[in-house]
């Protein structure tokens, strides 16, 4: 997918909803994406983001298997990694660190999601 505004993109997906995980992983690879995970857990996407060389993007679910995913965007920002939330919160839920980041709102489409990353890494 070379006219894609994605394609060849390294995107990190931090999901812990292994359907949705999935279906997002599938969704990227469609549109020419380079998948990097899915990582499930704080721990496992801390741990995908150091074996890393390159990441361009990350989808980042705001809670991962009970835990929040500050830390994991924490590490994404000092490594200027943009990062698109995926949440069904409102803004107020969001730990503070998260706040200022972009969301993509649970449930939506997958054009949206597309959408909002392709804007989120100047290619829109």
């Amino acid at each position: 997918m070379s006219g894609s505004p994605l394609a060849q993109r390294r995107i990190l997906v931090v999901e812990d909803e292994a359907l949705l995980a999935e279906l997002l992983c599938e969704e990227l690879a469609a549109v020419g994406a380079l998948v990097v995970g899915p990582a499930g857990t704080v721990q496992h996407a801390l741990e995908m983001i150091a074996a890393e060389a390159r990441l361009d993007a990350a989808i980042l679910d705001v809670n991962l298997a009970g835990d929040s995913s500050e830390p994991v965007a924490v590490q994404l920002a000092a490594l200027d990694v943009p990062v698109l939330l995926t949440t069904g919160y409102d803004a107020a839920a969001l730990p503070p660190a998260l706040v200022h980041l972009p969301r993509w709102r649970k449930p939506s489409t997958f054009e949206a999601l597309v959408e909002k990353l392709a804007r989120l890494l100047g290619s829109a």
